[in-house]
């Protein structure tokens, strides 16, 4: 009896401690019957073969694209029949921000995988900042018309316009169930068409170092020093625009003219991951032009992760890149992800709100 006891408690064991390996374990036995190893499987490390990292946003994306020149269009921004939600503007990987004449905003989206948005609108005029931010990413410009101080400016830029009859047609069109101008727009095969027609480069120069500095893949960047942005609000006077941030997928929602701003294609909201608010000099060309000067240095803050900090910017020429760095003169990293940059006129700074809580900024 007490050896048939014996036998069953070695059987129990046995199942035991095959029980207790878990998934990600191999149990090899050894030609000794009463040696038992145990063998680790490695999880399979993921090369990345055949993809590379955008410049636009720091992931993982297809090498190929990764080599292109984005895109950069201009986005109508009122709050008139027409005009919104925008189609497209969910793809941007980069948006830019500023105001224009009235205090309205314009909205510059920058693509890197351009060809496979299926409408940008509405598309709108180019102004000389947009066209100067821009270039800072090596982008082919996207447009409908200029500002006289744009025009002569244009010549040194690859730029698609939709007034031009080369590629009207098959680049731009018109909607004929909307009101001009706000019913220009572009596909994105039509882009890639336009660029083709036009001759332009399509891929970065050997020399492109890109704009931003990215985290690696398995680094987070904090701020756990700055202060709690829960709401960040960039102080626009007609859009007045706000930005929500959502814990539980660590991203930035975009609300404008008291409502989600979203996505005309998809019905999503507009997310970003990162928030540049970017203090500038606003000033006039002349009676009827608003120009903002984009080289030189000033002050701002960088938003991610439901934090904010200090920081600064320098641009040397308005055709260099713009470089941003933290109180102790580090460049700053940004997390991976979409980056939505808010230039903010420097006189007018006190409008800008950064709150900790939804009830302390009053909004819902």
């Amino acid at each position: 009896m007490k050896r048939v006891f014996s036998v069953i408690l070695v059987a129990v064991f046995c199942v035991a401690l095959f029980a207790g390996c878990s998934k990600k374990e191999e149990t090899v036995v050894s030609e000794t019957e009463d040696e038992v190893s145990v063998v680790e499987e490695t999880e399979p490390v993921d090369t990345h073969e055949g993809e590379a990292k955008s410049y636009l946003t720091g992931e993982w994306i297809d090498e190929d694209t990764a080599s292109l020149r984005p895109f950069a269009v201009m986005f109508g921004n009122t709050n008139e029949s027409g005009v919104l939600p925008q189609a497209g503007i969910g793809s941007a990987d980069v948006i830019y921000e500023c105001t224009v004449e009235g205090g309205l905003t314009r909205l510059m989206g920058i693509f890197q995988d351009y060809e496979s948005v299926e409408k940008y609108e509405s598309i709108r005029s180019c102004r000389l900042y947009f066209l100067e931010f821009a270039s800072e990413f090596e982008a082919i410009y996207g447009h409908w018309g200029q500002s006289p101080y744009a025009k002569s400016a244009l010549s040194a830029y690859d730029d698609l316009d939709g007034q031009s009859s080369a590629i009207f047609g098959t680049t731009y069109f018109r909607d004929s169930s909307k009101s001009a101008p706000h019913n220009g727009y572009a596909t994105g095969e039509g882009v890639a068409a336009g660029i083709e027609t036009l001759g332009y480069d399509k891929n970065y120069s050997d020399d492109y170092e890109g704009h931003y500095q990215f985290a690696e893949d398995d680094e987070t960047i904090e701020l756990s020093d700055g202060e709690k942005a829960k709401v960040v609000k960039p102080g626009y006077v007609i859009n007045k625009p706000w930005f929500v941030y959502n814990k539980k997928d660590g991203v930035y929602y975009r609300y404008q003219y008291s409502a989600a701003q979203t996505d005309a294609t998809t019905g999503d909201q507009v997310a970003v991951k990162n928030i540049i608010l970017q203090y500038m000099t606003t000033g006039m060309m002349d009676s009827k032009t608003l120009n903002i000067p984009t080289d030189g240095s000033g002050k701002g803050k960088y938003i991610t992760n439901g934090r904010a900090i200090d920081i600064t910017w320098e641009k040397d020429t308005t055709s260099s890149v713009m470089h941003y760095y933290d109180t102790d003169g580090n460049e700053i990293t940004l997390n991976q992800g979409k980056t939505w940059v808010c230039v903010v006129d420097s006189a007018k700074t006190d409008a800008v709100g950064i709150y900790s809580s939804k009830e302390d900024a009053g909004v819902e």
